[in-house]
Order: C-alpha cells, then sequence, then structure tokens
C-alpha cells in the first residue's frame, strides 16, 4: 500500500506561520495606512494656511466638487437657476435654524439668502456641525424643496446653502470659509475680497 508522503506542518509550526503572515499583512496596511490619515491631517506648517486656487472651470451646473484647505474639505457647488429658486421659497426658509445666518458661521460678505459671495457658487466647508461627519450632497431631482445634504451619522440636514434644518441634531449651519473668485474660472479659498476682511476661526463652531 503506498503512502501519502507531503509534509504536513506540525501544529506548533502551522501556527507560528500564520501568525508571521498574518502580522505582515497588517503591517503592510498600516504602512499604506498612514500616509493616507496624515494626509487628511492639517499640517503646521505654515504652507498649511495658505490661500488655495481651485479650477472651477469644467463645474457644470448642478455639480459639485471638494476640494481641501487647511485639512478640510471645501464643498464647491455649481447652483442651477432651480437650485437659486428654492432657496428662496417661504416654505423652505421657515423650516431653517437659522435661516438669515445670523450666527457667525460665515464672513458678513456671505451673510445673505445664498450664503456666499457669488450666488451661482455655493461654498462651504463639509464637516457636519453635530459631530463632524461629511455630509452627502443630494441633487434636486424634481423636488419642489430643491436639493440638500444629508449628514450619513444622525440624519442632520442642510439645504444648498448649507442651512441647518429644524429639527435635526446639528446645531449650527455649514461654516463658510473665506473665498474670493479672483477669475470666471478660478475660486480662491482662504483669501478675502478686496476691501473684507474675515478670520476664520471667528466662526462659533466646525
Amino acid at each position: 500500500m503506498s503512502q501519502d508522503t507531503t509534509d504536513t506542518p506540525e501544529p506548533g509550526r502551522r501556527d507560528f506561520l500564520g501568525l508571521v503572515t498574518t502580522t505582515g499583512v497588517a503591517a503592510g496596511a498600516c504602512a499604506c495606512a498612514v500616509p493616507f490619515v496624515q494626509s487628511l491631517e492639517p499640517q503646521d506648517s505654515a504652507s498649511a494656511h495658505l490661500p488655495v486656487d481651485v479650477d472651477i472651470s469644467k463645474l457644470a451646473p448642478g455639480q459639485q466638487m471638494t476640494a481641501v484647505w487647511q485639512g478640510k474639505p471645501v464643498f464647491i457647488l455649481r447652483r442651477t437657476p432651480e437650485d437659486l429658486k428654492a432657496l428662496q421659497d417661504a416654505k423652505l426658509v421657515a423650516d431653517l435654524r437659522d435661516p438669515d445666518s445670523s450666527i457667525v458661521q460665515q464672513p458678513d460678505y456671505a451673510r445673505n439668502w445664498h450664503r456666499s459671495l457669488v450666488p451661482e457658487y455655493g461654498v462651504y466647508v463639509g464637516v457636519c456641525t453635530h459631530l463632524g461627519c461629511v455630509p452627502a450632497y443630494e441633487a434636486a431631482t424634481g423636488s419642489p424643496n430643491g436639493g440638500r445634504y444629508n449628514c450619513p451619522c444622525h440624519g442632520s440636514k442642510f439645504d444648498l446653502a448649507g442651512r441647518v434644518r429644524k429639527g435635526v441634531p446639528a446645531p449650527y449651519n455649514l461654516p463658510v470659509p473665506p473665498h474670493v473668485m479672483t477669475s470666471a474660472t478660478t475660486l480662491r479659498l482662504g483669501e478675502n475680497p478686496q476691501g473684507k476682511s474675515f478670520d476664520f476661526s471667528s466662526i462659533v463652531q466646525i
């Protein structure tokens, strides 16, 4: 009778090899994850606080892009005429916690119904004022109340001017960073328009 001569590692050796393999995979995953996580953290260098120019030439109406400024995600939304009309709808305004932006979550030049320098472009830090989650953009798709931002964590909702709805956990509107249009296709984050001043650290909460 023939016998199977295939070598099988003893239990102790097999366990050891499994541990080495698992450790190697875990170490590799950590090595990849660390640079990614570090890239999201604010840098201490002066360069992290410099203005950031964003090319918006390819941003179509109804589309959003995300830039990074001071380590924070900044939503830049090109609002449609329908979006702008919806932002002024009396029913929507009545359902907002701070419709007139009376709480300092934006520069004075963004204390208007569209909460931005130019009505067509919404600019806000994409961090929910409840627990710091990143809200998701939801286009209008025929809704009479327009599009909105939904926080996936605890259900906070904001309109397309970053204004928080009533009855949700988030207490404040989304912060608006200093910004200026340096040309028709370039938005600069971290710089105020000429003659205006605003220190982002003066906002109530992020």
